[in-house]
């Protein structure tokens, strides 16, 4: 095709496009930019609650956020685009403990976790496993993706809180150690697709991690009542 044509085209496709986003956003309850970007958003994750990575279509967001197909074709050119930015919007991060002392960061941040994440690491696990498989990827992939580019993850966080406190020494640690408690939790997650209990919480961190750093914990204090 002629350049000039190709030109014209592409210019009556993001002409025509505009106009579907004011034929359906019009009227007295217009919606533009951020707040038409977050209905969009909002709708596609009840629709990937209710029906899945098999009927997170474009269509079906689309009816739901009551706007157009080219809508979100203009944001979002690859579905997979919209899945992410979905998740992205509703994986918000969990406040990493400061308690002064590395095993009780690194439990209150999994005891953080077991509560926040559970019910969300449970429907993923369901809801996108098609995903999973359609893009040869998986979970821990997936909140890799997630986390902002260049973001420590919560553990790579507690080590360093730990290394300057001097409770460890500052050495290299591989990335698969330092992040162990939240992988194990999140196997147990998936395996048993409940909370986690909280004894397993404190095996994690005393019986596996703590001595794979080279530490152990401290003794606890006896409760109340108890020999």
């Amino acid at each position: 095709m002629d350049p000039k044509y190709e030109r014209v085209a592409d210019e009556r496709g993001t002409i025509g496009a505009q106009a579907a986003e004011r034929r359906t956003d019009g009227g007295a309850s217009r919606r533009r930019g951020s707040e038409l970007e977050g209905a969009i958003l909002d709708a596609a994750w009840d629709v990937l609650i209710e029906h899945g990575y098999h009927g997170f279509t474009y269509e079906a967001v689309a009816a739901r956020a009551g706007t157009s197909r080219p809508v979100l074709y203009r944001r979002w050119p690859q579905r997979d685009d919209l899945l992410l930015a979905t998740l992205t919007r509703f994986w918000q991060p969990i406040a990493v403990p400061d308690t002064g002392s590395l095993r009780d960061d690194a439990i209150g941040f999994l005891r953080n976790a077991n509560a926040d994440r559970a019910p969300t690491i449970t429907f993923m696990s369901v809801q996108l496993a098609d995903y999973f498989r359609d893009a040869g990827t998986s979970f821990g992939e997936l909140r890799r993706t997630l986390l902002p580019p260049g973001q420590a993850t919560a553990f790579e966080t507690i080590v360093a809180h730990a290394v300057g406190r001097g409770e460890l020494p500052d050495v290299p640690r591989p990335s698969r150690v330092v992040n162990l408690p939240f992988d194990l939790l999140r196997h147990d997650l998936l395996t048993t697709m409940r909370a986690v209990p909280d004894e397993s919480i404190v095996e994690i961190v005393d019986e596996v991690w703590l001595p794979l750093l080279g530490t152990r914990p401290r003794p606890q204090a006896p409760r109340p009542g108890r020999l």
